[in-house]
């Protein structure tokens, strides 16, 4: 596994029991843009960590070396649309379940569709990989010698050995131990009575993110939305968030301090893998 995998690690514990996004046949609302509840929450881990926008440097740079190779080969590569940067998912939007009214209001405690230019790019990759040869297919992403894999040793090449098994343990393990900690579990308790006077029973906000009733196919009812805005209310009156990410910090930090040698791996492996990105966008600019 290279190290720009683990970019996909935080993004699904922090959405820990996110549910399908909604496919009423009604049209859908439009996207909100993250809000900024969402784009200020980070932890510690962040910096050892591939952000979604980091990803987006890294594939838009192997885009361009694998469109080179292919050309070598004198095969055609189509390289996708990029993503405006604002419209890419912050890493950390679901870690403590649903912080913004507004996706409250419009989705519930279902995962927001993804921004237009972000949609537009996912949706050009897979016009592109079904239309792909069967030939071209195989010299892309084939088990050996593809080009995707020339393109990512270009990346990774000199950087560190990295510990990825560790580093996705201490991800899981660290967030479990944040929701033991006493001043964690105090703000879950205050935030559950707060829910409890709207009707709601909960132990907690992954609790409520999990129910049942939210999990099917379509789009989220009016007592999901309710529910939804009642815990973004709560977790404002309760201070649940500022609470939980002070704990989560406190507990990562020590975490890489156990871990120095481990984590500075972590952290140049990242910073050179994605300068040499940058360096394959700016020569074709």
């Amino acid at each position: 596994m290279s190290l720009r995998l683990l970019g996909s690690v935080v993004v699904l514990l922090a959405a820990v029991a996110a549910c399908a996004t909604a496919e009423g046949t009604e049209p859908a609302p439009p996207v909100p843009m993250p809000g900024a509840e969402a784009r200020e929450l980070s932890v510690p881990f962040d910096r050892y960590n591939f952000s979604p926008a980091d990803i987006m440097i890294l594939e838009a740079a192997e885009d361009l070396l694998i469109r080179d190779c292919m050309r070598r080969r004198g095969m055609e590569w189509e390289v996708l649309p990029p993503a405006v940067a604002d419209d890419v998912e912050p890493p950390n939007r679901r870690r403590y379940g649903v912080v913004e009214a507004e996706v409250a209001g419009l989705y519930g405690f279902r995962v927001p569709p993804d921004r237009p230019s972000v949609a537009r790019r996912f949706a050009a990759r897979e016009t592109r990989t079904r239309r792909l040869p069967a030939a071209a297919r195989e010299a892309a992403y084939g088990k050996t010698g593809s080009c995707l894999g020339e393109a990512r040793d270009h990346l990774e090449r000199g950087t560190p050995q990295v510990d990825e098994a560790l580093f996705n343990r201490l991800i899981t393990e660290t967030f479990e131990r944040s929701q033991q900690d006493p001043e964690v579990q105090r703000v879950f308790r205050a935030w559950s009575a707060c829910m409890w006077e709207h009707g709601l029973r909960y132990a907690d906000p992954l609790a409520a993110v999990a129910d049942e009733r939210w999990t099917g196919d379509g789009a989220p009812t009016r007592e999901e939305i309710r529910a939804a805005q009642a815990d973004v209310r709560c977790k404002a009156e309760t201070a649940l968030i500022s609470v939980w990410s002070a704990v989560e910090k406190r507990i990562q930090d020590g975490t890489v301090r156990a871990h120095a040698a481990e984590f500075q791996a972590l952290r140049t492996a990242k910073d050179q893998q994605l300068a040499a990105a940058r360096r394959v966008l700016s020569a074709q600019d």
